[in-house]
């Protein structure tokens, strides 16, 4: 075990405990509730490979390259999301983080038994489509992690062609999450030294949703250093024609490795994977706070922090890029895993979604058990979440 210094112990401390009580393996804090949430010990590995708690069961609902409905399966299954039908169904999107124009975006449709009824591709010949998020109005932003990335706004239905948003900015893109109050879109960046973005729309249209290709981006600054206040910047070149959007703005705070984002209840949670931190950023507040920071953990149930996702009651789910090959739920009071992944080693899971009616999660394995961007699999789990 890594033995911190005193002064860095001190500022790691003060980091999590600017939101709450550190206890062992556990914490109390005023963003997340006290959850009702009652996962029981981890099973063996079922005939899936999947350790589940009682009353769990998983399935296999896609591999790469296996053809469904005339659509292969994409490599690299990456960022996912999930949304109603109208016959009481659901599709799950998931990127393809494949280079060379080899990327983009395909789906799976669900019946309302669950039933797979169509596979078809939403998004093509794009570079390394990362994570994303998902637009109150409907649609799905797939975002491309490469130095000029671009973020592609989605039809899951695959009806309408997607479209460029290039308002949005040219850089790394890994997630976006929309504050659905405010209606502000913020967006995480997957360098070593990346930025946490916001994009706040100059009109909106007549159900009161954003356009997408008319706004400003700003770019955040702790004005103490690590956490504490806030404050924006507005980038002076979203398309980083000559200096790369993370470098136009002296003061902009850098975070090491941004991943996933998810906005609940006026609060904006994203994790950077360099430090295997969870933040929260008070949207009302203009604060950032650090929710959770491996490093305070003797053997810390959560590493490798990816993809972040929540349920309606505002429990937090945290995807594994390597680490134990887990999705671990926050809540206020514990890390619990949720399940694990077993002969997956050389993947991530990636992709956390829950249906509609949040009985059925969905993720993947991006490089399945052989390490491969060939054999991704995707699965599905249902139990009493």
């Amino acid at each position: 075990m890594t033995t911190l210094n005193p002064q860095r112990r001190k500022l790691l401390q003060s980091g999590f405990m600017a939101l709450g009580i550190f206890v062992g393996n556990s914490w109390l804090s005023p963003l997340l509730r006290a959850s009702s949430l009652s996962f029981g010990e981890l099973g063996p590995a079922d005939r899936n490979g999947v350790r589940l708690p009682a009353g769990f069961t998983s399935r296999i609902v896609a591999r790469s390259g296996q053809a469904q409905f005339g659509y292969l399966w994409h490599a690299a299954p990456d960022g996912g999301a999930t949304f109603a039908t109208p016959d009481g169904g659901w599709i799950y999107v998931s990127n393809s983080e494949a280079d060379k124009a080899a990327g983009g975006v395909g789906a799976l449709r669900f019946d309302a038994r669950g039933k797979i009824i169509d596979a078809y591709p939403v998004l093509t010949h794009t570079h390394r489509n990362c994570s994303g998020g998902v637009t109150p109005w409907g649609t799905w932003l797939s975002c491309e992690e490469t130095d000029k990335g671009r973020v592609w706004e989605c039809d899951p239905f695959g009806i309408k062609a997607a479209q460029l948003r290039l308002a949005l900015g040219l850089f790394k893109h890994e997630a976006a999450a929309m504050d659905t109050k405010n209606m502000q879109l913020y967006l995480t960046e997957d360098e070593p030294d990346g930025c946490l973005y916001r994009y706040t729309a100059h009109s909106f249209d007549r159900h009161g949703n954003p356009d997408l290709d008319d706004g400003v981006l700003e770019i955040a600054e702790v004005i103490d250093g690590v956490i504490g206040p806030v404050r924006w910047h507005r980038v002076p070149d979203p398309l980083a024609s000559t200096v790369p959007t993370r470098k136009q703005i002296s003061q902009c705070s850098h975070f090491n490795g941004g991943e996933g984002i998810w906005y609940h209840d006026g609060v904006v949670y994203f994790t950077t994977k360099g430090d295997d931190r969870i933040w929260a950023y008070q949207i009302r507040e203009q604060n950032l706070s650090i929710l959770y920071n491996a490093a305070l953990f003797t053997w810390p149930v959560l590493t490798g922090v990816d993809n972040i996702i929540g349920n309606a009651a505002g429990d937090l789910f945290v995807a594994e890029d390597k680490g134990n090959m887990q999705i671990v739920a926050l809540t206020a009071g514990k890390t619990v895993p949720v399940l694990q992944l077993i002969g997956h080693d050389s993947s991530e899971i990636t992709g956390p979604a829950f249906s509609p009616d949040g009985s059925r999660l969905y993720f993947s394995s991006q490089r399945g058990k052989t390490g491969r961007i060939e054999d991704g699999v995707t699965f599905e789990i249902t139990g009493p979440f």
